[in-house]
């Protein structure tokens, strides 16, 4: 995990600041209050920024190269992009800009959280065929509760998985890696994007039988302490994405992702009987370990299946 911290009065350090953090970009104007406080926290290709400029600033930036969010806290952002004026206010979670194009805007006295992850992850949750690329095609969630849903999924990977992270010891890369694929399909979920105007095939159908949910049940269960995702899923079969989500559908009543959980929530549960609490296991390392960063959730999903608490099956060793 990487941190760091920007504050300062003085716009051109703030402008070199943002173009070594971003992409190359030129501030306008110059106000009367300069100061600037950026934090950021990171895991590898994933970060989460929360940034405050005390006054207007215009900038002219080139092509990010990842899926960039933005939630606004306070004040407004006007992106000017190709001689637009659309204004984002408080509340609202929204794409800033396509990850590989240009974009222009303005920010009024605003505090706000930027999150950017690589968009090839688009495509690995997603149900298009490996190697045909996700675009997002629209800034704005789709309605009022899709923009609460993609503000809450960025809330979460916040404050429950980055600002956390170094609590979950070695199970941080699946905590992390999970949250991140949680994000990608939030974001499919609730912005427009490529993957709703896809035609369904036929062979998807034909594809989704008993052997496919076989053969994705095995993978899943060799794999679950894996960092892996739909297109993983279904690359080792191999039929499409889409064709794995039938299956489970039609014959599991669940969904790939949903048995995933539920498997590394078994193994989970095996680490807690077989552990020993004199030895210092505890259920919050065990849970991470297993991808479970939220140990209210953990919790409540563990006490459904096995029907007590976590912690009473550590201790009854």
């Amino acid at each position: 995990m990487k941190s760091l911290l920007f504050d300062s009065g003085d716009l051109e350090a703030t402008q070199e600041f943002l173009s070594s953090a971003y992409t190359p970009m030129r501030i306008g104007g110059r106000p009367a209050d300069t100061r600037a406080r950026i934090s950021r926290t990171a895991v590898g290709a994933l970060s989460v920024d929360r940034l405050a400029f005390g006054y207007t600033m215009a900038y002219d930036a080139g092509c990010l190269g990842k899926v960039c969010l933005v939630t606004m806290h306070a004040g407004t952002i006007v992106d000017t992009t190709g001689g637009r004026e659309e204004v984002f206010g408080p509340g609202e979670t929204f794409l800033l800009a396509p990850h590989d194009r240009p974009y222009a805007g303005e920010v009024h006295e605003a505090r706000y959280t930027i999150t950017m992850f690589d968009p090839r992850l688009l495509g690995r949750v997603s149900s298009l065929p490996a190697g045909q690329g996700v675009r997002i095609t629209g800034a704005r969630p789709f309605a009022p509760a899709a923009n609460r849903q993609l503000g809450a999924a960025v809330a979460y990977l916040r404050d429950q998985v980055l600002d956390q992270a170094s609590a979950f010891g070695d199970g941080n890369r699946l905590v992390v890696s999970t949250a991140a694929q949680h994000l990608a399909a939030t974001v499919l979920a609730t912005l427009p994007n490529t993957t709703h105007a896809e035609r369904r095939d036929p062979r998807d159908t034909r594809d989704a039988g008993s052997g496919t949910l076989r053969r994705a049940i095995e993978f899943i269960e060799a794999n679950a302490h894996r960092d892996i995702t739909l297109a993983d899923i279904a690359a080792s079969i191999p039929v499409t994405p889409r064709a794995v989500q039938y299956a489970f559908t039609r014959h599991a009543g669940t969904t790939p992702l949903g048995h995933l959980r539920r498997v590394r929530l078994a193994r989970a549960h095996a680490e807690l009987l077989a552990a020993d609490p004199a030895a210092g296991t505890t259920v919050s390392g065990v849970a991470a370990r297993w991808g479970f960063a939220h140990q209210g959730r953990f919790a409540a999903a563990y006490r459904q299946v096995y029907g007590v608490a976590p912690s009473v099956t550590l201790g009854t060793r």
